[in-house]
């Protein structure tokens, strides 16, 4: 789950984090209200939406008058940001966070997330904030100072310090480094996240360290012991699909093709999609319906899966182990009739009363196709896409 950068801010303050002063606001009069309850020379507005790149696209202007933030606003609300993470379609504006300015010193990086080749939270740190960071990995990787935590010991000021030398702070400028990191670390576990990232991490001319901006994501898992973060939540910046499919338990994540896929197991499902691409084809969602899906919930996630208009074929490929082939097969009967099919569908079934499912398949008079393994169906489901089209 993500959240937008001034609700990540006012969580990590209650850790000690610090953050420029600031405030939401969702229309323009509001904007220049909170501007004038914050009194000074300059100010910024950001556009918040859940993606990264908003500076680039027009989403933060520095403005240094009242009738310019609310000028600004004005400008952003209701306006369709494109970003490199939001796509050509873009987000849409529905509000504005007005901060007060602060003198830059210098720009940094700092992020934290969970490491899984080493099972530890590692904390990154970059004297190339304000960059894309995923770019200075690429092209510069040695800029990128890492140090991993042993979840026996927990983070220790040590590590703090380490990254702010790292860094080539001096002074004070270390101390208020230091508290913010273990505040961030203490935030990263309490909540339960999967990703806190601080870019920039800014030093003033007065030495202090700020959050200039902030990223958190959390664990999807871990939701149901986080009331506070959970009411967070702004289902606007979801994919709606992604939304229903959640409600009957079935992982979804749309993609860019046009073969919908419906498999059991997240393992299962990423083979599923390669051999799509390896046969020739764009795979248009990963959706596992897990180990024990019902009729009911095979017959949601067809509905899902129909519900882009870009799928012109849909592959199933089921493995049954405590997922029994029969069931799936009495869902995707039941949901082709419901949803009056009329793209390609292409079926492979194995394990558990396979045999059984496939005489349900065969038996229900519907233009199903049944495939023997996965390179068959792939092959199958991509032909059928490119015939029809």
């Amino acid at each position: 789950m993500n959240i937008h950068e001034y609700q990540a801010k006012q969580l990590l303050a209650e850790f000690g984090v610090a953050t420029p002063r600031g405030k939401v606001a969702y229309t323009a009069s509001e904007a220049e209200a909170v501007a004038r309850d914050l009194d000074g020379g300059v100010w910024v507005v950001k556009a918040q939406i859940h993606a990264g790149g908003r500076g680039k696209g027009g989403g933060v202007k520095v403005v240094k008058s009242v009738d310019d933030v609310r000028d600004a606003a004005n400008h952003m609300l209701g306006m369709q940001l494109v970003t490199h993470q939001t796509g050509p379609a873009g987000k849409e504006v529905k509000r504005v966070y007005v901060e007060e300015g602060c003198a830059i010193a210098r720009e940094l990086y700092f992020g934290m997330l969970i490491d899984r080749a080493t099972s530890r939270i590692v904390m990154m740190a970059s004297t190339e904030g304000g960059m894309d960071i995923e770019e200075v990995a690429a092209k510069t990787p040695e800029k990128i100072l890492k140090v991993f935590i042993d979840p026996a010991v927990g983070m220790m000021p040590f590590h703090a310090r380490q990254l702010a030398f790292g860094l080539g702070l001096e002074g004070k400028q270390v101390g208020n480094a230091v508290k913010l990191m273990m505040g961030v670390y203490k935030a990263f576990g309490a909540l339960d996240a999967s990703l806190v990232e601080i870019n920039p991490l800014v030093v003033t001319g007065d030495g202090d360290v700020l959050a200039l901006d902030a990223k958190m994501n959390f664990d999807d898992n871990a939701l149901y012991r986080q009331k506070k973060v959970s009411e967070l939540r702004d289902e606007d910046e979801e994919d709606p699909a992604e939304l229903e499919a959640a409600k009957h338990d079935l992982n979804y994540i749309k993609l860019d093709g046009n073969i919908g896929c419906m498999v059991n197991g997240a393992g299962l499902a990423m083979a599923t999609m390669d051999i799509i691409k390896l046969y020739g084809g764009d795979p248009a969602n990963f959706l596992d319906v897990g180990g024990g899906a019902t009729k009911e919930r095979v017959t949601e996630a067809f509905k899902i899966i129909l519900s882009d208009a870009n799928v012109e074929g849909i592959l199933v490929n089921i493995f049954g182990g405590i997922m029994r082939c029969d069931v799936i097969a009495e869902g995707v009967v039941a949901a082709a009739r419901e949803v009056s099919l009329n793209v390609p569908l292409v079926v492979r079934l194995e394990g558990t009363n396979v045999e059984l499912g496939k005489k349900i398949l065969a038996d229900s008079g519907l233009p199903i196709v049944t495939a023997e393994d996965l390179g068959d169906a792939a092959d199958k489901i991509v032909q059928a896409v490119k015939e029809a089209a």
